[in-house]
């Protein structure tokens, strides 16, 4: 393609925001507009007591206004319609990410708690309160002591059968519960996790609703005997969210108050489960909450959209340095640098939009029954696991290389960044450290592999030993997949016709995760049979390699989402331009580990530095279309209300011009000294 038919090129931006948008694209688009309502934004300055006054006002706006209720059942004054709710929830970021924070907590946890971990007379009595707020709630399962491990939570929940209650206690210190949303001041009742123990059996973790204060029609007042807790006060970001910690004196509730789809105990005290194992129940309860996990990578996505928008739109009008015309600066979005700085995280946030579109079309068929079975719930739990800390992380570093790109413009309150930034951060450690999470997916990796070899026949065992020597041979390493195998040729047109290529992209991502994943798995297998303490330090010294496993896992899984939804463009334009930004997420992703391709023998030296210099072409041709590609999110200056994002720096910079240029025409402009001493010189 020429220059002359690349500056031709338009993208439909209508098209390309609803592909973006996904299969909720018009609910989105009416929840952010709701948000450009002044009483739902963030209100910068107010004190943490204010802020959170103000959250709760707004969340209870939301409810008015019928927004909160579309998760929930039908007979109850919801929709039944999970998928929709996940894709208004996301986009309260636009508001204030306290709000969102407090909704989640709200009718994501509390609410969602009592409809997926209860049974029908348990939403008959808890539900509508939840619903309209009338009983603000927490979600009580974090512990000081004990976080991502949740099986290991020290709060009981003992059966006494003389009275039919359970009675909860917090043991010691490490048992308080900690972190909670609503707990410092609004909540009236919890949602709390502890160890079932009935007839000197400990049945493992379980849900149970109870009142933590006196509830004045939505109000809370004073604590509920033997129920203490404290503030936990000033927060590094959303503040407007109430956080506190819990803890429980021998605190009796009815036995009722159990939420016991997957665990009743009978008046009796006997103890029954439609689940058998004990491992799976806890898993299959943590599964019905995944939610948290799915809306927070949305959410972060939505954040990374806006930076985006941010920082590219000023990037395209503010103007520094003169470059071939001495009298007129470079727009920094001609600078290389600032493209390398920018352009590829807006081939990342596409990539991981597209990857949770997917993932929120997966979770409304788990939770509105279309695909519900165990292998779906434990496929969701997966995908969710691998897609919430590469989104995260990407909402982290979106922000602070947006912030630097704004300059001391980036670091003013009024333009959000900052703000955003303090927001965001807890978002990679709560609802699952993201390290964990993706320990989660590695061993799933492990799972998935072990009984793939276990399905092999004989004939099978051989052709993967023969196939793994002669790759040994090649490589050095496993599972040779790559179009690398070919010959180098020498020619970088060649070479970069070949990395252009989607198939030779998938090749080296896919290889890569495969390659990684055998190696744990081939390391491991020494620590079969052998004693408990030898096997856990063998896995901890593979530890490391397993999470980076996974996470190339989730990045290749965002390469897959992003090329499938290329397969939806049918304008010729459109296409092009988005498939210049996939080949940049793909390039990118193989760059940033172009060590490990060179070691393990799947690119040359020579093709390693086409990879680069691709990334180079392809950064000129992406700049002409960047606005277009953020415009395209659909996230108006309004939505976002960041100052430098509204236009006045191209006023600004209009207005500089045209007082130099009358200046130059008026023969009145100084003369430059360094003008006067060549001057003299010559």
């Amino acid at each position: 393609m020429t220059s002359i038919q690349q500056a031709d090129l338009r993208i439909d931006t209508a098209a390309v925001g609803r592909m973006v948008d996904g299969r909720w694209a018009d609910y989105r688009r009416q929840a952010r507009d709701i948000f450009l309502d002044p009483e739902l934004r963030k209100q910068d300055g107010l004190s943490m007591a204010e802020h959170r006054e103000r959250v709760l006002a707004q969340a209870k706006k939301l409810v008015d206004l019928g927004i909160v209720q579309r998760a929930f059942p039908e007979r109850l004054g919801g929709q039944d319609d999970p998928g929709g709710n996940l894709a208004g929830f996301e986009e309260m970021a636009v508001g204030d990410p306290s709000l969102q924070i407090k909704g989640g907590v709200q009718w994501g946890l509390f609410g969602a708690a009592i409809l997926h971990l209860g049974t029908e007379q348990h939403h008959d009595r808890f539900l509508p309160g939840a619903m309209d707020l009338s009983v603000p709630g927490a979600f009580a399962m974090t512990e000081i002591g004990h976080g991502s491990d949740v099986a290991a939570i020290g709060t009981t929940a003992t059966y006494d059968p003389d009275t039919e209650e359970f009675v909860i206690h917090t043991p010691f210190r490490g048992a308080w519960k900690e972190f909670l949303g609503n707990a410092a001041v609004h909540g009236v009742a919890a949602v709390v996790f502890a160890q079932l123990i009935t007839g000197g059996v400990n049945h493992g973790v379980h849900a149970f609703y109870v009142p933590i204060r006196e509830n004045d029609d939505g109000v809370a007042g004073d604590f509920l005997p033997g129920v203490s807790g404290e503030d936990d006060g000033y927060k590094g970001g959303l503040n407007g969210v109430d956080n506190g910690r819990l803890a429980f004196d021998q605190v009796r509730i009815p036995r009722t108050n159990l939420l016991n789809r997957y665990g009743d105990v009978a008046a009796d005290g006997t103890y029954s489960s439609p689940i058998e194992s004990p491992g799976r129940r806890f898993f299959t309860m943590l599964g019905t909450l995944v939610q948290g996990r799915v809306s927070l990578g949305g959410s972060a996505v939505v954040v990374a959209k806006m930076a985006l928008a941010t920082a590219i739109r000023y990037g395209n009008e503010r103007r520094q340095f003169t470059g071939g015309d001495e009298n007129v600066e470079t727009v920094l979005l001609d600078y290389q640098q600032h493209q390398r700085r920018l352009l590829p995280l807006l081939a990342r946030t596409y990539a991981a939009q597209f990857m949770h579109n997917q993932l929120g079309q997966r979770f409304h068929e788990v939770f509105s029954g279309e695909h519900d079975t165990d292998g779906d719930r434990q496929d969701l739990e997966t995908l969710a696991a691998a897609s919430k800390p590469v989104s995260t992380w990407l909402a982290l570093e979106t922000i602070q290389m947006a912030r630097e790109a704004c300059g001391g413009a980036g670091y003013m309150a009024e333009n959000k960044l900052v703000g955003w930034h303090a927001d965001m951060d807890v978002y990679v450690t709560f609802e699952g450290d993201n390290n964990v999470l993706l320990q989660l997916v590695g061993k799933r990796l492990l799972t998935d592999y072990s009984r793939e070899m276990a399905r092999m026949d004989v004939a099978g065992a051989v052709r993967w030993v023969a196939d793994r020597a002669v790759d040994m041979t090649l490589h050095r390493t496993p599972l040779r997949r790559t179009a690398q195998s070919i010959q180098d040729w020498g020619s970088r047109a060649r070479s970069a016709t070949e990395v252009r290529d989607p198939e030779a992209q998938r090749e080296l991502l896919e290889d890569r995760v495969e390659s990684m994943v055998e190696e744990v798995a081939l390391a491991l297998r020494a620590g079969k049979g052998a004693p408990p303490q030898v096997a856990a330090d063998l896995f901890n010294s593979h530890q490391h390699d397993l999470i980076e496993a996974a996470r190339a896992h989730a990045e290749l899984l965002q390469w897959e989402a992003f090329t499938e939804a290329l397969e939806s463009i049918t304008d010729s334009g459109t296409r092009t331009v988005m498939t210049w930004l996939r080949d940049l997420y793909g390039l990118t992703m193989i760059e940033k580990n172009l060590a490990w391709y060179l070691l393990n023998g799947r690119l040359s030296a020579q093709r390693a530095r086409t990879v680069t210099s691709y990334i180079n072409r392809l950064l000129p041709r992406l700049r002409a279309h960047a606005v277009d590609l953020v415009d395209a999110f659909g996230y108006t200056k309004e939505h976002i209300g960041a100052t430098i994002g509204t236009g006045v720096e191209a006023e600004r910079q209009a207005e500089a011009r045209e007082y130099y240029r009358r200046q130059r025409a008026s023969g009145d402009s100084p003369i430059s000294e360094k003008d006067l001493r060549r001057a003299k010189a010559s």
